[in-house]
């Protein structure tokens, strides 16, 4: 079962593309910047692990469910895997959440021009 977790990582951020797709929130309502923010994200939170690793606070644990693939000590071949699905997620549910907030706030002009 080495592969499992990856696996899950994969099928989720699969499952966040068929959102976006739907509603047309990130990569489908502009490729370009969707790509440039997920990789200026990613890069940015791999930083952070990295400075994590270096003080020591970040370690790799020892799940079965793992591939077992390290890219660098203590570094995952998941880990930047599951970066860019907290990336894309955190953007489905801005992108989601700012188009609620600017339906709602038009239903309102539009009842208080009647």
């Amino acid at each position: 079962m080495p592969l499992v977790y990856l696996a899950f990582l994969l099928l989720g951020i699969a499952c966040m593309l068929l959102i976006d797709r739907r509603f047309r929130l990130f990569f489908w309502r502009d490729a370009a910047a969707a790509s440039m923010v997920t990789l200026a994200g990613t890069a940015f939170l791999l930083l952070w692990d990295a400075a994590g690793i270096a003080g020591g606070i970040f370690l790799r644990g020892g799940a079965g469910i793992a591939s077992g693939v390290v890219l660098a000590p203590e570094l995952p071949l998941e880990e930047p895997v599951f970066l860019v699905f907290l990336v894309l997620c955190t953007m489905v549910l801005y992108t989601g959440l700012a188009r609620l907030l600017q339906r709602r706030r038009r239903n309102r002009t539009r009842r208080r021009l009647r």
